[in-house]
């Protein structure tokens, strides 16, 4: 793939949502089913690598440009992961004063549930991929509960879903 069309994409991704992962609904939508140059294991893959190291949530960008492109790939995601935060000063400077007003408020609360749901239905898709056999299902459902109900710190609950899918792999 052509490293200017990789970066387009990839920016395009990260300038249409508001955090990390918002934007997978976009990446899925262009690098798996219209494009083809990732299968949906390669993103779940690409979005584990971005979770586990530090930094952003949108790192997987980094990752997946690697995938498809390696070492050109991964500068270019990397790019597309930077661009938003020069574009956002001079946004933040034109919408500042404007913020607190309702139709902006509105607008915000309303990008926000789109953004939720669409990430919600690109997280699917790749639920089906990983969820695989009753092990991977209840450390699926144990992690959900966890952090939903207990408000673990979410590292806590996957360093213990790896160890008991590394126990697991073992016997």
């Amino acid at each position: 793939m052509n490293l200017v069309v990789l970066y387009l994409l990839l920016v395009k991704a990260t300038l249409t949502s508001f955090s990390g992962l918002a934007s997978l609904p976009v990446v899925r939508s262009d690098f798996v089913v219209r494009r083809q140059v990732l299968t949906d294991r390669q993103l779940s893959t690409a979005v584990a690598a971005g979770r586990i190291g530090p930094g952003p949530n949108g790192i997987y960008v980094v990752s997946i440009g690697y995938i498809v492109d390696g070492i050109p790939g991964a500068c270019a995601g990397w790019l597309a992961m930077i661009t938003p935060a020069f574009l956002i000063i001079p946004m933040l400077r034109f919408l500042g004063a404007r913020a607190e007003h309702p139709r902006a408020r509105s607008v915000a609360r309303a990008v926000l549930f789109a953004g939720a749901g669409l990430l919600a239905s690109a997280s699917v898709p790749l639920a089906r991929d990983a969820i695989t056999n009753p092990l991977s299902l209840g450390i699926f459902a144990v992690s959900f509960l966890l952090i939903a109900s207990e408000r673990l710190d979410s590292l806590w609950v996957m360093l213990g879903a790896a160890l008991v899918g590394l126990i697991a792999f073992q016997f």
